[in-house]
Parts: structure tokens; sequence; C-alpha cells
């Protein structure tokens, strides 16, 4: 009977987000994800709620803005301020495709962070409208840091065979979780990183 209360009592401390939980991935080891820390209500999602973020210009700025550290296991470079649905897209593709295609090349430790919060136009070009980036919903990863100590860059890994491959997979998962993914590919401004934003459109994502 005192082992039953003690589990109830354990049960609900972790779903008030005051404890931590058992999740099992797809082998057999099971994960100890801890609610300390955690914002936007997912303790994969390590950081500080910030609030409301004024922007210097109108259109800019984060009614409700976070501070991401680190989601699903995978560090920052710089902690990063967004809105929680690009938190949560951040995560479904780190967890979803990054992990997966990055397995390859080993285990991932971290994202550079090219860009996250920043009040500017689009491209940084005069006369264009407001960047997500100015609304808290893009995130610009320019680098993946392996545990081993391997740095992959967009840059130079994007065109070589043994890194290529994968990128390309991370540039193609994330296309569904963002509204928006910009690469190599797409143009000028995008050579060095990979634009992340939850922009959505009526005709779909707007992947290049």
């Amino acid at each position: 009977m005192t082992r039953m209360i003690i589990l109830a009592a354990c049960m609900a401390l972790a779903g008030c987000g005051l404890g931590s939980r058992l999740l099992g991935g797809g082998g057999t080891d099971t994960e100890t994800v801890s609610f300390a820390g955690s914002v936007c209500g997912d303790p994969m999602l390590k950081g500080e709620v910030i609030g409301a973020v004024p922007g210097r210009i109108p259109g800019c700025g984060i009614d409700e803005a976070v501070q991401i550290t680190s989601v699903a296991g995978v560090g920052l470079s710089q902690p990063s301020l967004m809105d929680c649905p690009t938190a949560m897209a951040l995560k479904d593709w780190t967890e979803n495709s990054v992990k997966p295609a990055m397995s390859s090349l080993g285990r991932l430790a971290s994202y550079r962070v090219a860009a996250h919060y920043v009040c500017k136009t689009r491209n940084s070009q005069p006369g264009a409208k407001i960047s997500e980036h100015g609304k808290g919903r893009a995130i610009d990863i320019s680098a993946f840091n392996m545990q081993d100590g391997t740095v992959v860059t967009v840059l130079t890994g994007w065109g070589d065979r043994r890194t290529g491959k994968a990128l390309r997979e991370v540039h193609k998962g994330a296309c569904g979780p963002f509204g928006t993914v910009l690469g190599p590919d797409s143009d000028r401004f995008h050579q060095g990183h990979f634009h992340l934003d939850t922009a959505r459109y009526r005709g779909g994502p707007y992947c290049r």
C-alpha cells in the first residue's frame, strides 16, 4: 500500500512538471528526461521563459518568447530567442530528421547557431518585409558539431561526398516542421547556413 502511494505521488509530480519521466526510444534503452529547466511544456526543450520581447521597429517583437539552450539533448552554440511553435518545430526536426541523418557521421552534440531573433528585414535588404527572425519564428543553423569533435559545416559540407548526402536529408526533413527552408541551392544569401522558419503558406511549405 505504501509503495502504491509513493508511486502515485511521483506520477503526480511528473505530471505537474516537477519530476522526471522515462522515455523509451526506438531501441531497448530507456532515457530519463527531466522537467527541470524545460520550457513550452516539453521536457526535451531546455531554456528559460523570457516573456514579451518588444521590437525596435513596427512588425518586430515576440509576445511570448523563450530562450532555448538545448533541444532533444542537442545543445545550441548560443541561447536562442524564439516562440514556442518554432521551438517545437526545432525539436521535431532534430528528433525525426537530424539525428537519423547525421548518425552515419557520428553522434550529434550541438548546433552552431548563425542567427535567431533579430529585428531586421528579409536578407537585411532595404525596403523588404520584416524577416521571420524579427518575429521570433526563425533560426539559422550553419554547422553540426559531433561528439567526436568533427564539425560538419553547411558551407563546405554541402558539396562534400562524405557529408553532402546527410546534409541534404537534413534539409529535406526540415520541410514540414518548418514552413520555410532555405539552403545553399536557394540563393546567394544562404550559401553557408540553413534558414528555418515557421511561417505558413496556403500552398504548403516553401523549401529551396
